[in-house]
């Protein structure tokens, strides 16, 4: 992860911890439900942030391992899983791109809002697959956009204002693309959305950054707005967020 990137995420390591779309506890129980993982399970929880699907899902199972590359958002995440009185889960520093595990180590690999950060996405599913055990299962949950250009281009825009470390949401043609090329069966997929405050764009973001994602934003078309899902409620202004799971398996 590049430096520039690295602080961003140093610094909103505590944000991330008490955001309440990321703890939203509705949110992570579904994830697990997709999961159905076996009591005996290893898992990897890649892109764990500050950690949130990985303790949910500690309970469940004999032991996760939570990855990320932000020392702060982890020391967020070891924190919580004290307070929670967890033993079964730890916390380590580490590349989704070159995940340092033997083959087939993991009965499930998860990786929840992370993969838009991901650089090298097929070497990083390639990583996936080859740390899975034969039969097991990857579940991913992340930000995506509607099939063609428009949204894409839009929301991608925004996005790599708000934080430097963003790649790319990709549309499910791209993932179902990307998941067979990994070695990767597609078991299930669903596509979901969000109506959010357009504050949430530009909050967290550099007052720079901030201000060009306004402009951005101001300039939109009628057209781009309604394909934006940009709309007032009330004296606040919203707009659309695209979202997607999918589980996968190896073979």
């Amino acid at each position: 992860m590049p430096e520039d990137a690295r602080s961003v995420f140093t610094e909103r390591a505590a944000w991330y911890a008490q955001s309440t779309v990321h703890r939203d506890p509705a949110s992570l129980a579904r994830l697990v439900a997709w999961a159905a993982p076996a009591p005996t399970a290893r898992v990897l929880d890649v892109g764990t942030g500050t950690g949130h699907l990985a303790l949910a899902l500690a309970p469940h199972v004999a032991h996760v391992t939570g990855l990320d590359p932000t020392p702060a958002m982890l020391r967020e995440a070891q924190a919580e899983a004290g307070r929670r009185g967890l033993s079964n889960v730890d916390f380590v520093l580490g590349d989704a791109e070159a995940l340092r595990a033997p083959d087939g180590a993991f009965d499930l690999v998860t990786c929840r809002r992370a993969a838009h950060h991901v650089r090298d996405l097929p070497r990083a599913l390639a990583e996936v697959c080859r740390v899975l055990r034969p039969g097991g299962r990857f579940l991913l949950d992340d930000r995506s956009v509607p099939e063609g250009p428009e949204v894409d281009r839009l929301q991608n825009e925004l996005d790599v204002l708000h934080d430097p470390s963003h790649v790319r949401e990709r549309p499910p043609s791209e993932w179902r693309a990307l998941l067979e090329a990994a070695g990767l069966r597609l078991a299930r997929l669903e596509t979901y959305e969000a109506s959010r405050p357009f504050e949430g764009f530009w909050s967290t973001a550099r007052p720079a950054d901030a201000a060009r994602m306004r402009a951005l934003a101001a300039a939109w078309t009628p057209e781009e707005r309604r394909a934006m899902g940009a709309n007032p409620v009330g004296e606040v202004e919203r707009t659309t967020h695209w979202f997607l799971t999918a589980l996968a398996e190896r073979p």
